[in-house]
């Protein structure tokens, strides 16, 4: 057996530039930010395709999930391959919005930037794919963004409050506001 300080016991010998060089993975759980929450979307699969449910309403709003959202519009965006599209966030008035990817892959950063949060400055990286279909709930003065996968992605989302072209609730704050690291791939 081989051991390092600070490391597990190695049962297969390693090379020394190789013990060396190693490392473990860690799998901590994901930060977490008030008032963001996800859920899984079921994709009922046949031999004659899929069929999924994105939302269910009534007169109160969305039945069903974590929080309250009484949609006020419901838009998709198409995001080309490799794009980033960062940050946006809501703070003139209140929108709350809901994401949820139906084809492709995005790779979605979240940062609390609330002054009265608990959770003021987290970051959170989430991962959603038009094959494994989930939700995101994105609180207003929570900074969004995304970065679309080889294949691009689309994107259907739906807000609480509705676009207003003349005044728009959509500031901008630079890609690498947070550090141009969020967007490196994963090399690991």
């Amino acid at each position: 057996m081989t051991s390092l300080p600070n490391r597990p016991a190695l049962t297969v010998p390693l090379a020394p530039s190789v013990l060396n060089a190693l490392t473990f993975e860690t799998y901590p759980a994901a930060p977490q930010i008030d008032g963001v929450w996800v859920q899984a979307l079921k994709k009922n699969r046949s031999e004659n395709g899929a069929f999924m449910e994105y939302l269910r309403l009534d007169d109160s709003g969305v039945q069903g999930l974590p929080g309250m959202l009484t949609p006020r519009q419901i838009s998709v965006s198409w995001a080309a391959a490799g794009r980033i599209n960062a940050f946006h966030i809501h703070v003139r008035g209140e929108q709350n919005e809901i994401w949820c990817v139906l084809s492709g892959q995005l790779v979605i950063w979240l940062v609390d930037c609330r002054a009265d949060s608990s959770t003021t400055g987290v970051q959170r990286k989430l991962v959603f794919s038009g094959e494994q279909p989930m939700l995101v709930h994105i609180p207003s003065g929570v900074a969004h963004g995304y970065q679309a996968g080889a294949d691009g992605a689309t994107l259907l989302y739906t807000m609480d409050a509705q676009f207003n072209l003349a005044n728009p609730n959509e500031g901008r704050l630079p890609w690498d506001h947070f550090g141009a690291d969020l967007w490196a791939e994963d090399m690991g």
